[in-house]
């Protein structure tokens, strides 16, 4: 198999894994992709997986295969916070939470940090479009709950405002019978008592 018959046969998939390019050619051999990738043509996300060099500098693109290289996985923490401004700072890594082991992976799309949380707290998040791709992305709400339960230093007024949370998003946009909701759900008095000191902290 020649490059172009490859490209023809998985651009559309985005970021592809080794399993799937022998699910459909058994007989692929995979010295192509190291050949490939000193050529510039692909890039190796991670062990196993690979994605397209024509994809560099779509940022939705660098979002999606966030969800590809690490399953399950969601975008969730400072990314999703950063997105929706609810934080002031940009941020530089795509953060993710995921039911298995912490993880982290460096490629040519970026650095992709995962979170280990229970599997029962793998919720929270929507297939949300970017581009002509969807990602699993935490709604705000969640990715807060997310922050706080993973930071557990946050448990002060003075920590929280550290935090520098935009407050007229907090005020205005954040939904708070969804915050209520999801914080039942996690079933976790310490962090139940970081998110009344986060309402107190930015009047909500």
């Amino acid at each position: 198999m020649n490059y172009i018959e490859f490209r023809n046969s998985f651009i559309e998939l985005g970021g592809i894994s080794t399993n799937q390019i022998l699910a459909q050619y058994p007989e692929f051999n995979a010295n192509n992709l190291t050949r490939w990738v000193h050529q510039g043509l692909l890039v190796k996300l991670r062990q196993g997986f690979y994605a397209f060099s024509e994809n560099k500098g779509q940022s939705d693109f660098a979002l999606y295969i966030s969800n590809r290289i690490y399953k399950p996985s969601y975008i969730s923490l400072h990314t999703v916070l950063s997105f929706y401004g609810v934080i002031p700072e940009a941020v530089t890594q795509i953060t993710g939470i995921s039911s298995l082991k912490t993880a982290e992976f460096q490629n040519d799309f970026g650095i992709y940090t995962y979170k280990a949380i229970k599997p029962e707290l793998m919720f929270g998040y929507e297939l949300k479009p970017f581009g002509n791709r969807a990602i699993l992305f935490a709604h705000p709400e969640k990715a807060l709950l997310d922050l706080l339960y993973l930071y557990p230093f946050y448990n002060s007024e003075e920590e929280l405002a550290e935090l520098r949370l935009d407050e007229d998003y907090m005020t205005n946009e954040i939904n708070i019978t969804r915050l209520d909701e999801y914080t039942q759900r996690f079933n976790n008095k310490a962090l139940a008592k970081r998110i009344r000191l986060m309402k107190t902290t930015y009047g909500i």
